[in-house]
């Protein structure tokens, strides 16, 4: 079953359950890869790594959101953005911790030969490629570097 014909199952239990927050959340991805669809990218169809950077953005949007709303004490819309956080990453494969991304990050490093910051870029990308949509890409960055330095 593809990520598009979940969300869609998932749309109809929701409004049948009358879960708006969740209905919500269901939607905005539902909107995300309708968009995706109808781009010249897609010409051959939706691929995994594009469902998986869907979700990841939708996450990304709603946390950065969320601490936006925690700053400016707006309790409320901090509690939704999260909860709509909360519902997106579900459909995400599980997150590596980081002491599991320091280890694949090591046996990248040394199977690439790499050896200073300058070799980041192709660390980062063969970690992406790897490893697409199971963890974040901020931390994985971090991480690398800290590792190259």
């Amino acid at each position: 079953m593809t990520l598009e014909e979940r969300i869609n199952e998932d749309i109809k239990k929701s409004m049948l359950a009358q879960e708006k927050e969740k209905l919500n959340a269901l939607r905005a991805i539902k909107s995300e890869i309708l968009l995706l669809k109808t781009s010249e990218k897609c010409k051959d169809g939706i691929k995994a790594e594009d469902e998986m950077a869907i979700l990841q953005k939708l996450c990304k949007q709603r946390k950065e959101s969320a601490e936006i709303y925690k700053s400016q004490n707006r309790e409320d819309s901090y509690q939704e953005e999260m909860g709509q956080f909360n519902i997106i990453s579900s459909y995400l494969p599980q997150q590596m911790a980081k002491e599991e991304i320091e280890i694949k990050a090591k046996e990248i490093i040394s199977a690439l030969g790499a050896n200073s910051v300058k070799d980041m870029g192709k660390v980062v990308k063969a970690f992406k490629d790897r490893y697409a949509g199971k963890a974040d890409m901020g931390m994985v960055s971090g991480v690398i570097k800290g590792l190259l330095s």
